[in-house]
């Protein structure tokens, strides 16, 4: 089964965005940061996505991340599937919080349910079999609009780039680099849509 481990993100100061990352978002043991010089304009095609137990937790990450310099993209609010909004990043990196409850639940602040990396793909069919090919467990699959792997710590999904887009509340043009590299044991490699897998660091 494949095992995503850590998420690399790259930026031009990786010192502050790890920073954001580990105090902000409590994300400190799963993401990781180092620099880059690779341009990058508009959607990077990608998001960092917190499932958490409800709205309170999604409204208590959204004051931790504007606080510390994200930018509101999608105010907290209510919706037909629950409870989200979405933040970009001091790094630009898009990051969304959602739960499917309304109410609620008496979790502690802070509290991550599950880490999804969701990759805006060009087609969720090839996509899909990209990672089936490589030994890489199917957990849902909506026909040519949603697949997602069972790769925990960190989920993996993919969906349609367009589609990623609207959900988030950001434009889905952007060129250059993803700035984003998946740390797990499918090895050195690249997916369809130029997403690149790097092994473990010793």
């Amino acid at each position: 089964m494949t095992t995503i481990t850590q998420l690399l993100l790259e930026t031009d100061d990786p010192e502050s965005a790890a920073r954001f990352y580990a105090e902000a978002l409590g994300l400190g043991d799963r993401i990781r940061t180092r620099g880059t010089e690779e341009p990058s304009t508009g959607f990077r095609g990608a998001t960092v996505s917190l499932v958490v137990p409800d709205p309170g937790v999604v409204d208590g990450f959204m004051a931790a991340g504007t606080a510390a310099g994200a930018r509101t993209v999608k105010p907290a609010s209510r919706s037909f599937f629950g409870y989200g909004g979405t933040l970009e990043a001091p790094d630009g990196t898009v990051v969304t919080l959602a739960t499917s409850s309304k109410k609620a639940t008496g979790a502690a602040p802070g509290t991550i349910d599950e880490l999804v990396v969701q990759l805006g793909v060009t087609a969720v069919a090839p996509s899909k079999e990209f990672y089936v090919d490589r030994g890489t467990e199917v957990a849902q699959s909506y026909g040519r609009k949603y697949a997602s792997f069972a790769t925990g710590p960190i989920s993996l999904a993919l969906l349609k780039r367009s589609g990623l887009a609207k959900a988030a509340g950001v434009p889905s043009e952007g060129s250059g680099s993803h700035r984003l590299a998946i740390v797990g044991d499918l090895g050195e490699l690249t997916d369809p849509d130029g997403f690149r897998w790097e092994g473990p660091s010793l």
